[in-house]
């Protein structure tokens, strides 16, 4: 059987679709917010490879401590071995200081990982959680490793659809029910414009008792306008 010759096969693998090559990405809509007793986290449940849907109901929010998590945005492969070495470090320290560790302490090895290795990650995180030092944080690690605490948060590709809405309806102190309510609509108009997000919503509540995670089905989800 003759060799087949190279120029023919450089052609055909020029034909293949970009989802066989492509590497799989968490490009969607994440949200960590603030309130009187703690913190709200939510994002979409989309992995995409390319242009095709690879998982449809991922996890996004990655338990760090039992009172920190993270939401993931980027390369689902970064973003996974980020907050596991994070997770390391930090289940280091504690075993040191025989208590939890801080919530800046966390997002400060986080900016340490993106910042040291910026130009080969794509990793966008939010770090949440609570500590009894100063209760409820929210900080932002974008892209580059840049770190900033900000009482309400969002990120990943369906961030640029809801700006306006975040400005328009956030407010400090809500309690418990209004920040998961503000999360999941925020979410679900994320979700509605991003062609990278979509599932489902999992939220998760940190408090000083703990975690308490829940899920809202797209057929539930709030509907602005019918279309």
């Amino acid at each position: 059987m003759p060799a087949m010759n190279n120029q023919y096969v450089q052609d055909i693998s020029g034909c293949q679709p970009d989802w066989l090559t492509a590497e799989h990405s968490t490009g969607t809509s994440i949200m960590a917010v603030e309130f009187a007793d703690g913190v709200v986290i939510g994002a979409d449940s989309r992995t995409t490879t390319g242009s095709y849907i690879a998982n449809r109901v991922t996890d996004k929010l990655t338990p760090i401590t039992d009172h920190i998590y993270c939401c993931r945005s980027g390369s689902a492969a970064d973003t996974q071995a980020i907050a596991d070495v994070v997770k390391y470090h930090l289940k280091l320290l504690k075993t040191e200081l025989g208590e939890q560790p801080l919530v800046a302490t966390g997002a400060s090895i986080f900016r340490e990982l993106c910042y040291s290795y910026r130009d080969s990650l794509m990793a966008g995180i939010l770090i949440a959680g609570w500590d009894k030092r100063l209760g409820g944080q929210v900080y932002s690690v974008p892209v580059g490793g840049m770190c900033v605490r900000q009482p309400c948060s969002i990120g990943g590709s369906g961030s640029s659809y809801v700006y306006g809405y975040v400005d328009a309806n956030f407010k400090e102190g809500m309690t418990e029910k209004e920040a998961v309510d503000f999360v999941t609509k925020t979410l679900s108009l994320a979700m509605a414009r991003d062609g990278s997000s979509g599932g489902v919503v999992r939220l998760g509540v940190i408090t000083k008792e703990g975690v308490k995670r829940s899920v809202v089905h797209g057929d539930v989800l709030p509907k602005f306008y019918e279309g």
